[in-house]
């Protein structure tokens, strides 16, 4: 008798790439590489690449920690995972980082964009009362919300951009982000000092890909390299806390790692640098996925080979989504730039062993811990832990100033799509999204299944049950 090619590592539920119905999946380990196995009826067998590093693949399934619920459930479980958001009883996690879409309109047709955005869709403005519910209900969901992402399309072609800001600011909001091509920014720099009355707790999600001309191009539509040295100018001008957001594409822009993480250690208003691999969802022309996709892991094998800032133990799963994020931090002190992983004892930090993460002999260093390496922590809360954090290392000497200004986080940020969908892993889904109707949807499931008019799919994938209605506090109807 022969062996099979391959370590079955565990069982899970898919979706099949092609019709979206829900398969069984078998994760198994072939060499140095972790794959999916998945078949459905119609379309047959189905093999996808998860990750290139056994190892930290493993570390993940071991970052464990109790999930943390929000103050109420929106939609009652019916159909089953991924098809009841949201959020629904059974879904492990809170909103750690929350999207508000205030308009589908954008001033770019960017390829890849996986909300469908363009300048076609410039009536799809959002009002400020129904930005406002939305606002109420994340805040109702979350009682102080962490961090609220304004997004869209491109927000600031809003034409009430401020007094959306000041809407989510009157709220009690702990951290709020502008999501930004940064075109607005660019061209007027009064734009960028009315952005730093917003400060503390509010920062810009800024796009920046690349700055060779032709992958912008590739990537946005147009050449972007002049936009994004004018935004990052205006940005240090007035110190607004920034941070870079790579999307990236294998093949097209993933060797400049390196070189965008030197450029965004030299700007006084970047506080770090997000990479996410493009999720094959909405817009994604001449984007294959048998060879364009990146993994998370593949991602994090190319900043420790592009960058000598960080060594593996520095970049770890964050433990509210280990599948999908990891993250490192890093302080800047005296023009010196040191990784805070490595001053703690990877043993400490994170044990190789059992079922969770063990800090059972310091129960203080372990709260901090999870504190800092969470999406659920604003930033400015994570520099109050991270200073507290290194208080409690009697070998790290460390200026009692510390604040946001010091610090300098990556994160890797990987979001589902059809091929790699994995129901146990959406199910700790700490990223959403805000429906106009005040449903709270992780967003690997609402690019899928619950954006524009996508959801009416769902009828047959449910069984063909008819959708009922549920009422939110009689203010709005909602799908259930």
């Amino acid at each position: 008798m022969s062996d099979r090619p391959y370590l079955f590592y565990e069982l899970t539920n898919s979706l099949c790439a092609t019709c979206l119905r829900k398969v069984e999946a078998k994760v198994v380990i072939e060499g140095d590489r972790v794959y999916l196995h998945k078949w459905c009826p119609e379309h047959r067998f189905q093999k996808v690449l998860i990750s290139t590093d056994v190892e930290y693949f493993k570390l993940s399934r071991q970052t464990l920690k109790a999930g943390q619920m929000p103050r109420k459930f929106n939609t009652p479980i019916k159909y089953g995972c991924p098809y009841d958001c949201g959020l629904c009883p059974d879904h492990e996690q809170h909103s750690c980082l929350t999207l508000i879409e205030i308009t589908d309109g954008c001033n770019l047709a960017c390829p890849i964009c996986y909300s469908e955005s363009s300048p076609a869709r410039v009536s799809s403005h959002r009002s400020l009362e129904q930005i406002e519910f939305m606002l109420d209900r994340c805040v109702e969901n979350e009682g102080e919300p962490d961090v609220v992402q304004i997004s869209g399309g491109e927000p600031t072609i809003h034409p009430q951009f401020w007094q959306i800001l000041d809407a989510a600011k009157r709220r009690p909001i702990k951290h709020l982000m502008l999501n930004t091509n940064g075109i607005r920014i660019a061209s007027d720099r009064d734009f960028a000092r009315r952005l730093k009355d917003y400060m503390p707790g509010f920062e810009v999600y800024l796009q920046y890909d690349s700055s060779r001309p032709s992958r912008l191009r590739e990537l946005r539509g147009e050449d972007l390299t002049d936009v994004r040295r004018r935004a990052i100018e205006h940005l240090n001008e007035h110190n607004v806390s920034t941070t870079l957001v790579v999307t990236l594409k294998k093949g097209l822009n993933d060797d400049e790692i390196g070189e965008i993480l030197d450029f965004a250690l030299k700007q006084r208003c970047v506080r770090g640098v997000t990479f996410q691999p493009i999720q094959h969802a909405g817009r994604a022309d001449d984007f294959d996925p048998a060879t364009d996709r990146l993994t998370l892991s593949e991602v994090r094998q190319q900043i420790l080979k592009q960058h000598s800032l960080f060594k593996p133990r520095d970049i770890v799963p964050v433990p509210c989504h280990p599948d999908c994020l990891a993250m490192a931090y890093a302080l800047k002190l005296d023009d010196c730039v040191t990784p805070l992983t490595g001053m703690i004892d990877p043993q400490l930090l994170l044990h190789g062993e059992g079922s969770t993460i063990m800090y059972e002999q310091n129960r203080p260093l372990r709260e901090l811990l999870f504190k800092i390496f969470s999406t659920g922590a604003s930033p400015s809360s994570s520099a109050t832990s991270l200073r507290q954090l290194l208080c409690c290392l009697p070998q790290v000497a460390v200026p009692g100033h510390v604040t946001y200004n010091n610090i300098f986080r990556v994160i890797i940020m990987q979001f589902l799509d059809p091929h790699n969908f994995d129901v146990r892993s959406v199910k700790k889904s700490c990223v959403h999204i805000i429906h106009p109707d005040g449903r709270i949807i992780p967003f690997d499931t609402y690019n899928l299944f619950y954006r524009d008019g996508k959801e009416k799919q769902l009828d047959t994938l449910r069984g063909g049950d008819r959708l009922t209605s549920l009422s939110i506090n009689g203010e709005r109807t909602i799908h259930a």
